[in-house]
């Protein structure tokens, strides 16, 4: 299963939080946990995203664009 993380001090996220949080759709999200972009915890029927994962997903894919500021 992978290895197992504390939840201490990290905030659990609905689909539908992160898809606001992202500005994409609740489609999107479940893709990216899909396809296992986003690691996300199942309860019940539905999904949990800790905020951790959502932070370093979106970090993961920033980008520096060149000639930009100094």
């Amino acid at each position: 299963m992978g290895k197992r993380r504390s939840f201490a001090g990290d905030r659990l996220l609905t689909v539908g939080e992160v898809a606001a949080t992202m500005r994409v759709s609740n489609m999107t999200v479940y893709r990216l946990i899909k396809s296992g972009q986003l690691p996300a915890i199942r309860v019940g029927k539905n999904y949990r995203i800790r905020e951790s994962d959502v932070n370093g997903y979106l970090s993961d894919r920033s980008v520096r664009v060149e000639g930009e500021g100094s």
